[in-house]
């Protein structure tokens, strides 16, 4: 869901112990006309021969994304900078915020 502003994050008391996650812009509008033809492309979906951690690189429409959103999972194997674990299991979802966290 990259077509609103969002930030997602542990509730504001500090329970959870986690940072703020989301986006705060609309990247359709960002997004290359060519991303179809990416879609069905092995290596921009990270099968076949590209299917492993040391195959599968982010492309440059991935990076677009994490550009923008540099907490946010963008591709298949975005685990070392998008992954966390938050002890707590109360969460807040914020759409449209005034201005990313």
């Amino acid at each position: 869901m990259y077509n609103v502003e969002k930030l997602l994050g542990s509730r504001k008391d500090g329970s959870g112990q986690c940072a703020s996650t989301g986006s705060s812009s609309d990247l359709n509008v960002q997004c290359p006309e060519t991303r179809v033809k990416a879609i069905r492309s092995p290596e921009y979906c990270c099968s076949g021969a590209y299917a492993t951690p040391s195959t599968c690189r982010p492309s440059v429409y991935s990076e677009m994304f994490k550009a923008a959103c540099p907490r946010s999972y963008s591709y298949a194997y975005d685990d070392a900078t998008s992954t966390f674990t938050c002890s707590g299991g109360d969460y807040t979802v914020t759409f449209c915020p005034s201005s990313p966290r």
